[in-house]
């Protein structure tokens, strides 16, 4: 299996982000990108850089004028005379206008993020950019003839909706990778989010359309990151009514449990008979993450890429969450060579 990874990931590290109250170090760091590296050296794959894309690519799921705040926003920060990293001190929250972008820097950044944990930093664009690109290679991979590939993106981008950004996320990498298949003559591209916390951004970015199915096995938005999706009655709308399926899981999930839902998401995506699947590989799942509450532990995740491999279509996988980082790299690991059948 080849390996898409950009060292330009350690240009996004530093700033802070508020989490469930409190400001400290962002969870997401660049060691976590070397530990999977580390994994997939030691298991043989094949490690290559991205392939540039032009801009354009990035539009085929996000806005223009977003994609533009990101591209520009810390030289933008720093034109307005402040330092370090960006975090947005407002939200256009019930009872606020959301039909106005601001013109300041300050009121942009929180019209385009949904929360406080997502820092930008001078090279968070450069990094977000390559991870892009790590999608679109895997992608481009798969569609040139691959059984499967694997996008060791970092930034993660589940949470990155159309034009917005939060979660760690900029650009939706899955997304991304989904539509690359779909523009490829793939008919049905469907996109399985197994990461702790759900995919509201690729659940947006899919929401009204029927050629891309969406499935996300998460822990419940009742207690867990994002809160305002990711609940079972979301099922998409107009055209792609029916064609998003949520699967929520309380606090404390086994594999027992997890099992359960995996097969009926996998079900789902049976049902869906793709032409190929991208796979939003989060394994925050695990028991140690310090930022999740599932009960997964590294023995589950080869049994989980073999069930994956049951289905039998060219697969993309995108690297998403996973905070645990001196086990991340034998987590992600086990799912690639458990789909591979080693």
């Amino acid at each position: 299996m080849k390996v898409a990874h950009s060292p330009l990931h350690i240009r996004h590290d530093g700033g802070k982000e508020l989490h469930r109250g409190e400001l400290v170090p962002c969870f997401e760091m660049p060691v976590r990108a070397d530990y999977i590296l580390a994994a997939m050296r030691r298991a043989g794959f094949e490690v290559l850089e991205p392939r540039p894309f032009p801009l354009e690519s990035l539009l085929r799921v996000h806005d223009a004028g977003f994609v533009e705040f990101l591209r520009t926003a810390h030289a933008e920060w720093r034109a307005a005379g402040k330092e370090g990293f960006m975090l947005p001190s407002g939200f256009p929250a019930r009872a606020l206008r959301r039909d106005h972008i601001p013109t300041g820097i300050n009121g942009r950044m929180g019209y385009y993020a949904f929360d406080a944990s997502t820092p930008i930093v001078e090279g968070t664009w450069d990094a977000a950019l390559a991870a892009a690109h790590c999608a679109l290679t895997a992608a481009a991979w798969v569609a040139e003839g691959e059984k499967s590939a694997y996008a060791l993106c970092r930034p993660p981008g589940h949470h990155a909706a159309r034009s917005v950004y939060g979660g760690y996320c900029f650009l939706n990498n899955a997304a991304l990778a989904a539509q690359h298949l779909r523009d490829q003559g793939f008919g049905r591209v469907a996109v399985l989010d197994v990461d702790y916390h759900h995919g509201n951004g690729t659940q947006d970015i899919f929401w009204e359309r029927s050629d891309v199915l969406f499935v996300s096995i998460h822990a419940t938005p009742e207690t867990e990151y994002p809160y305002f999706l990711g609940y079972a009655d979301e099922r998409g709308e107009g055209a792609g009514e029916g064609y998003t399926r949520n699967f929520p899981l309380p606090r404390g999930t086994t594999w027992k449990e997890y099992g359960i839902a995996l097969d009926a998401a996998l079900d789902a995506v049976g049902g869906f008979a793709p032409d190929a699947l991208v796979v939003s590989l989060g394994v925050d799942t695990y028991e140690g993450d310090p930022i999740s509450a599932f009960k997964l532990s590294t023995e589950h995740f080869p049994r989980m890429g073999r069930r994956l491999a049951e289905l039998k279509v060219p697969t993309v996988f995108v690297q998403e969450g996973g905070y645990a980082v001196e086990e991340i790299g034998a987590n992600v690991a086990g799912v690639l060579e458990g789909f591979l059948g080693r």
